[in-house]
């Protein structure tokens, strides 16, 4: 299988198209989203796009394709919006015998990694791309496709075969890490 995760998308509408773009032209089979879908958030400024129906719409049609996790921004008036659950703080995929825990980044972070172990750990929360290897497993932080920090650009990750990557919202792959 294929996974595209992305994360803190922030209710901005073009940058999310963007990644569906690159979703739907290289085939893959679900879409994982770790939290902050709709909400741009008290802290963070207005973006560009912002428009969190659209989004719902668009997530909506591939609803049965999409597994997604609460970020510190969304809420059961959210969920009200979207036809696939977004309310639960972590999961656990597992693919070809590989665990991928799939959290947001407020609750289980790198300083509270999960005590029932994994091969690769997935977050977002920080809006700072990050991808490594650990005495525990992959650390992988997706980044932000709408409000990235640091002076990073847009990121979003994918994972196929074992392999993990770091894409640029162009498509662009900045780093690229194997179980």
């Amino acid at each position: 299988m294929k996974y595209l995760i992305v994360s803190d998308i922030h209710g901005c509408l073009p940058s999310l198209e963007q990644v569906l773009q690159f979703y739907h032209t290289h085939h893959y089979d679900m879409l994982f989203i770790l939290g902050d879908i709709l909400n741009y958030g008290p802290r963070n400024g207005l973006p560009e796009g912002l428009n969190p129906k659209g989004i719902a719409e668009k997530l909506n049609e591939m609803s049965s394709h999409i597994v997604a996790i609460r970020g510190n921004c969304d809420s059961e008036v959210d969920q009200m919006l979207l036809d696939f659950p977004i309310l639960s703080d972590y999961t656990l995929v597992v693919n070809e015998g590989k665990k991928l825990f799939l959290t947001h980044g407020h609750i289980y972070h790198e300083e509270k990694l999960p005590r029932n172990g994994y091969d690769i750990f997935f977050y977002g929360h920080t809006h700072l791309w990050k991808l490594e290897k650990t005495q525990h497993g992959i650390i992988c932080n997706t980044g932000s496709i709408t409000f990235p920090k640091g002076g990073n650009p847009p990121t979003f990750a994918s994972y196929e075969q074992g392999k993990i990557t770091i894409h640029q919202l162009s498509g662009e792959i900045l780093k690229e890490l194997s179980v």
